[in-house]
Parts: structure tokens; C-alpha cells; sequence
């Protein structure tokens, strides 16, 4: 399971036999959330979110649009379509 970005001790996951639409899961102690990236336009939205407090989870949403070019591009090549 491919790491492509980190956040504050939180792994941002693609994984490369996954489902579409494009998503990433983000993993740390007591963490699991998934959103998705709603690529190529944004902004990412939470679809699952265990372990993460209201303002981690806006933190978290707001890096992953920071990254959003990057994460699609990554999406599209571990997956071979976007």
C-alpha cells in the first residue's frame, strides 16, 4: 500500500487494487478515514472517518486539497486511468 504523503504522524494511502471513484485513506494510531478526491476539481470530501476530531479532519481536508494535482496524478498512474 503505496504511502504518498504524510501529516502529522498520519499516513495518506492509495492502495493499488482499490475501487473508484478516486479516493485515499488516511491511517494513523486510532485513525481510519477515507475521502475522496473528487478529482481533477476538488475539493476532497470525507466519505469515512474514524478517530478523527472535527478540526483534524478540516486539517486533513485541506492538505489533501494542497496536494490535489499530485494525489489525482498519483491515483491515475498506481490505478491506469484517472
Amino acid at each position: 500500500m503505496p504511502t504518498v504523503l504524510r501529516l502529522d504522524g498520519l499516513r495518506v494511502v492509495i492502495y493499488p487494487n482499490d475501487h473508484p471513484p478516486p479516493h485515499v485513506h488516511i491511517v494513523g494510531p486510532d485513525v481510519r478515514a477515507i475521502f475522496y478526491l473528487n478529482c481533477p476539481e476538488g475539493p476532497p470530501s470525507i466519505r469515512q472517518n474514524i478517530g478523527l476530531q472535527r478540526s483534524e479532519a478540516k486539517r486533513v481536508a485541506d492538505a489533501l486539497t494542497d496536494e490535489l494535482a499530485r494525489l489525482c496524478g498519483e491515483w491515475s498512474v498506481i490505478h491506469g486511468y484517472p
